[in-house]
Formats: structure tokens, C-alpha cells, sequence
């Protein structure tokens, strides 16, 4: 694993506080050439220290009201490649965590309201072959939605 250094993580914190930030910005932030920064920042991407990029669209807007998270219970845990493989075809489901604890995973995913989540619960999530329980949590609020800290003050 290819290890950053401080401008990296300094470039990091910045365009992750502002992803539109220009470079022209962050190199005079930084005190470097905006080439410069346009090489670290695809040297991150990369070496996969940077693995996302674009834009974030609120689900409200578009008409996906309930966001939910399902714990799948699994035939056997063998399985979660197959049911992995069965979620992707599933446009609401956005997230997906093969856990330890009480499911084999973790989904989450959008709904237009109940009628739309039961549809989706019983003829599409609950029909993979290898699910065999399902529990639904319904989200009310979404309090915290960040990225990691590059630095952390207790870290050092």
C-alpha cells in the first residue's frame, strides 16, 4: 500500500470539506502549482485512496420518501455472493455490508412510500433465493451524513 503524505492528506481535507473546489484553489491553499495538485489528487484515485466522485441527489427530491435498512438473515452465509449479485439488480437498494452479528448483511434502500417498500420487500428482496428472514428499519431523520476526518487531533 502506497503511503500519503502531508500535502496529501492536506489536499484531502480540502476538496472533501468542497468537492467543486477548482485546483487553482487548492493549489494556493496548499502553496503548490495546480499541476501539481491535478497529479496527487489522480495518484490518489489510483492507488484508491480517493474511490468516489460526482454528485449527491437528494432521494426527497425525486420522490423516494422512506429510506430503509433491512437486515437479511441468509440460508447459509455461503450465500452472499449470490444474493450480492441478486440486490445489484435492485435500483433502490444503494448500500449493501456483509456483517457479523445478527444478519449476514445490511442494506439500505429507497422507497416511494409503504406501498412501494412492501412491493419491493415481497417480490423482489424476499424472492433471492438464499434470504431467508428480513427486518426492516424505517429511518426517520438522517442526523449525520460525513466523510472520515483526514486528521484526527487524538490520533496523534
Amino acid at each position: 500500500m502506497e503511503v500519503i503524505d502531508e500535502l496529501d492528506k492536506k489536499i484531502l481535507t480540502i476538496i472533501t470539506q468542497n468537492a467543486r473546489i477548482p485546483f487553482k484553489e487548492v493549489a494556493e491553499l496548499c502553496g503548490v502549482s495546480r499541476a501539481a495538485i491535478h497529479q496527487r489528487v489522480q495518484r490518489m484515485f489510483d492507488i484508491g485512496v480517493i474511490v468516489g466522485s460526482g454528485y449527491q441527489v437528494n432521494p426527497k427530491m425525486l420522490g423516494y420518501n422512506l429510506c430503509v435498512y433491512i437486515g437479511l438473515t441468509l440460508e447459509r452465509g455461503n450465500m452472499y455472493k449470490q444474493v450480492c449479485a441478486e440486490l445489484e439488480k435492485i435500483p433502490e437498494v444503494v448500500e449493501s455490508q456483509f456483517t457479523l452479528g445478527a444478519y449476514a448483511m445490511i442494506i439500505k434502500m429507497y422507497a416511494h412510500d409503504d406501498k412501494h417498500l412492501m412491493h419491493l420487500l415481497n417480490t423482489k428482496i424476499q424472492a433471492i433465493p438464499g434470504v431467508a428472514n428480513t427486518e426492516t428499519l424505517t429511518a426517520l431523520d438522517e442526523s449525520i451524513n460525513r466523510t472520515l476526518p483526514i486528521e484526527h487531533p487524538e490520533w496523534q
